[in-house]
């Protein structure tokens, strides 16, 4: 039957050795790191991440326009259609649409997979008129932020549980250390008598 007694390293008691009470504390720094820095840093972290996420959705915005066009390029069989899963993926074919006062352009543009020659889609374009991705939404910069945190949080953590691993080995050494010399002081009266 094996008996834990807790706390063992915070009490005074005629086993506890040096190396112990460090244990104790940085066990105690540990848990403290855990429960409030490895959050902390995820919230930092995001709250950068989510600053630059709209800064540069701010800037791709104001670089980018949205126009709606036609798709007048390629048939269904010679577009290529890309589909990963359930999730279809956007290709690049020609799109005419008209500017009041400029006529009608025609353009390479990203359009929807599935798109047929002669529907209506939205495509956006960059200020030399190359097609390119719409510019992220709130959502696309909320995700980026719960990622960025979920990512700073969980490296905060690991960082803590490495560094935690490292200093319970270096403990455990001295431990052993402290064990050897007390033995070596204590030893030779408990073998004395049986000799």
């Amino acid at each position: 039957m094996r008996t834990r007694v807790r706390g063992w390293r915070w009490r005074q008691n005629p086993l506890r050795r040096k190396s112990d009470m460090v244990e104790a504390w940085i066990a105690l720094a540990v848990a403290v790191l855990l429960c409030v820095g490895a959050p902390l840093a995820g919230a930092v972290a995001g709250l950068w991440a989510h600053e630059q996420a709209r800064s540069v959705a701010a800037v791709q915005r104001s670089e980018r326009h949205m126009v709606r066009a036609v798709v007048v390029g390629g048939t269904p069989e010679q577009l290529p259609s890309v589909q990963g899963g359930d999730r279809a993926h956007a290709y690049q074919t020609n799109v005419r649409w008209t500017v009041p006062g400029e006529g009608t352009k025609t353009a390479l543009a990203r359009v929807p997979a599935g798109t047929r020659t002669g529907d209506t889609v939205d495509v956006w374009f960059d200020r030399q008129g190359h097609g390119v991705a719409p510019p992220p939404d709130d959502v696309a910069v909320w995700q980026h932020t719960v990622t960025v945190g979920l990512c700073g949080a969980s490296g905060a953590a690991a960082v803590v549980l490495l560094g935690h691993g490292i200093v319970r080995r270096v403990a455990l050494r001295h431990r052993l250390a402290e064990w050897e010399q007390e033995w070596a002081r204590t030893g030779p009266d408990w073998t004395r008598g049986r000799a």
